[in-house]
């Protein structure tokens, strides 16, 4: 039986408390957590999507 693959995009954003340092650790702790969970799904990442801006 064929498996079904899903396409994905995945969505980080910027914490309150580390609004001063550009790519923050915490966007890049998002991303490897993101990653590895679609990995481990089977899911097929085809946009990642960072926003930089507090609201």
């Amino acid at each position: 039986m064929k498996q079904q693959q899903y396409n994905t995009a995945l969505y980080m954003r910027l914490s309150r408390d580390d609004e001063l340092e550009g790519e923050s650790a915490s966007i890049s702790t998002q991303k490897q957590i993101l990653r590895d969970y679609a990995n481990e799904q089977g899911f097929l990442v085809v946009n990642e999507y960072v926003e930089m801006k507090i609201a």
